[in-house]
């Protein structure tokens, strides 16, 4: 099955960079192109799209909005799914197209290989930020969450059994799923089944989306520590 990537970014030799990369996969092909938010929505109006490689600092619609129109319908059957290309790490628009839905997200000097992976792993529903890089993210942006009280104030975190709970706990403190299943002596197929879980019922897209509502509702604190 050949992956459909939209490249949208402002400068046209990053694009043409990123063209030449993909076009040597055989798995991948780049089926449209954009430099701004604007023409990225307009193109996917009649172009079909796997995942989309989004800048974030365009003019007319940045990235973050442009993300938050795409991903808006959630995880319907189709939507594409947007791999954010950042300048510097820890970049606030990194943070806030996190929470408007995007799978992850890169720096823009990546090497090809890790790009490649990156762009195959969203594909099939995985997020690509690493746990401790989600953590420093949102550990470096907490002061710009809402202010929350000692516990959690989503009622959807009801739902969740205490194991569930538990799971989101280490996930959001950044551990991976073989780290969470040591730390909880389970195996990693079940802490795999707990998440997954975990995102049917709070209606998220991928753990970076657990990790971001980990820290809205308290659960979580700068630092990475439980409420």
């Amino acid at each position: 099955m050949t992956i459909r990537v939209m490249l949208v970014d402002d400068q046209a030799l990053l694009r043409t960079g990123f063209r030449m990369v993909l076009a040597a996969q055989p798995d991948m092909e780049v089926v449209a192109e954009a430099g701004d938010g604007v023409q990225a929505l307009e193109v996917l109006r009649s172009t079909q799209v796997d995942v989309i490689l989004m800048d974030v600092r365009m003019p007319h619609l940045d990235g973050v909005e442009a993300t938050r129109r795409i991903c808006e319908g959630g995880q319907k059957e189709g939507a594409p799914k947007v791999l954010i290309l950042t300048t510097f790490d820890l970049d606030e628009y990194a943070f806030s197209a996190l929470k408007a839905g995007a799978s992850g997200f890169m720096l823009k000097d990546v090497p090809p290989s890790e790009l490649l992976a990156a762009i195959r792993a969203v594909e099939s529903g995985d997020a690509v930020v690493a746990p401790s890089t989600t953590r420093r993210l949102l550990d470096r942006f907490s002061p710009m969450l809402p202010a929350t009280s000692a516990e959690p104030v989503r009622p959807e975190l009801e739902r969740l059994t205490d194991r569930e709970r538990e799971v989101l706990l280490l996930v959001a403190q950044g551990l991976s799923n073989g780290e969470i299943a040591a730390r909880l002596v389970l195996s990693e197929a079940t802490v795999k089944t707990h998440v997954g879980r975990i995102l049917t019922k709070l209606s998220l897209r991928d753990r970076v989306q657990a990790v971001v509502l980990a820290y809205e509702t308290g659960l979580v604190r700068a630092g990475g520590t439980g409420a």
